[in-house]
């Protein structure tokens, strides 16, 4: 008899601000931690925390003052991450960083970490996401 693994997913709402992304990590931590292997889980943390630093850094906040963190797991071990913020005039774009620069790195840590990454845009704001 097999068994299938349902699809699970969750969604929490930070603050638009710094300590967003630390809210974000430790709940997606807390979730996760049984259900995926370690060296995944560091790889998601890294993931969440550098698309919710960038939404604090680049983008509006959504009504309230907040940020949207979504994740789910796919029946096919899929980890997707989303995070939805009011938007920017830009958009998120990949930078070149010189070796001493303090930023500009957050989208190619996510690009080298992830399957794949994007973003998705509505008349609301940005969703930017990435699968594992």
């Amino acid at each position: 008899m097999s068994t299938t693994v349902a699809e699970r997913a969750w969604c929490v709402v930070v603050p638009h601000h710094a300590r967003g992304a630390h809210l974000a990590r430790h709940r997606l931590a807390d979730e996760l931690d049984a259900l995926i292997a370690p060296d995944r889980l560091d790889d998601a943390i890294a993931i969440a925390a550098e698309l919710v630093g960038n939404a604090v850094r680049h983008g509006a906040p959504l009504p309230g003052d907040v940020i949207r963190v979504a994740w789910r797991l796919l029946t096919d071990d899929t980890l997707e991450i989303r995070v939805t913020d009011g938007g920017s005039p830009s958009g998120p774009q990949m930078r070149v960083a010189s070796p001493d620069a303090v930023d500009g790195r957050g989208l190619t840590i996510v690009a080298a970490l992830a399957i794949g990454w994007g973003v998705e845009r509505d008349g609301l704001g940005q969703c930017v996401w990435a699968t594992l």
